[in-house]
């Protein structure tokens, strides 16, 4: 199995929910962002999600948009994305590490050399928010036959309909957008995320993680008590926006992490 594959099975047998942590690639610049990455799993972090910046993110807040702005203006490239995955695998076997961006950049820089790079370098899975399933066989079916998850997103929007179809081809995990609007916003609530989670996993049995507006540790907590995951970025991403140095960074992922992990299900 997969990377990927083997943490979530790996945390399923010990009844333990999953730590996703987001961080913008580049972001304040090439070398800070690689040293936040690499501090990550020994902060508790289960599975990295690595954005890759874009001008135009559709799907982001204020804090993710500035945070692409601040890599963008670092020199941040897909090629210099994937040169950090490589520096990071090259200490690190076996954190499973998932590629969060647009499909613009990937494009441009070519799909099939894209994956055979993120193949090469150790990308685990790929989300790509603004790829619907209808265009699978642009980067999704690619992907899969290269040995790299495709994970979709699900929201409050997607009817049991839309939801069968955006299933057929997810691998991994099923990311749950607790909330309607973009990354940063309301807070999630579990009175609202629980019936979701319940109807997604009756047409699956992918793990269901669940992100957008969880901003801390007891958040976190309140969270994984309903789904098999949490995932946090913005509020990670604030800490590096305001120029914290990594340890404490790493500090507050942690107590995300004890957060996430002090549910077992």
């Amino acid at each position: 199995m997969s990377r990927l594959n083997t943490k979530l099975e790996a945390l399923r047998a010990d009844n333990r929910k999953a730590f996703v942590a987001y961080i913008m690639a580049g972001d304040p610049d090439l070398q800070e962002s690689y040293d936040l990455l690499c501090g990550l799993p020994k902060a508790g972090v289960d599975i990295i999600e690595l954005g890759v910046p874009f001008t135009d993110p559709m799907a982001d807040g204020p804090i993710i948009q500035l945070s692409g702005q601040r890599a963008l203006a670092a020199g941040t490239t897909v090629e210099k994305v994937l040169e950090i995955v490589q520096r990071f695998r090259d200490q690190d076997q076996t954190t499973p590490l998932v590629l969060m961006g647009y499909f613009n950049p990937i494009l441009r820089y070519g799909v099939d050399k894209f994956l055979e790079k993120c193949r090469t370098v150790g990308v685990d899975g790929l989300i790509v928010v603004d790829l619907p399933p209808e265009e699978d066989e642009e980067l999704c079916l690619p992907a899969l036959e290269a040995g790299i998850s495709f994970i979709r997103l699900t929201t409050p929007t997607t009817n049991d309909r839309r939801l069968k179809r955006v299933l057929q081809n997810t691998t991994g995990f099923v990311y749950y957008v607790s909330i309607t609007g973009i990354t940063g916003a309301a807070g999630a609530r579990v009175d609202a995320v629980q019936p979701e989670v319940k109807r997604i996993k009756q047409q699956t049995n992918l793990p269901v993680i669940v992100g957008f507006g969880v901003k801390s540790a007891e958040g976190a907590r309140e969270i994984a008590a309903v789904c098999d995951g949490v995932v946090v970025g913005s509020a990670i991403v604030e800490k590096v926006a305001a120029g914290l140095p990594t340890n404490q960074v790493l500090d507050f992922v942690s107590e995300l992490a004890a957060g996430t992990h002090s549910e077992a299900s």
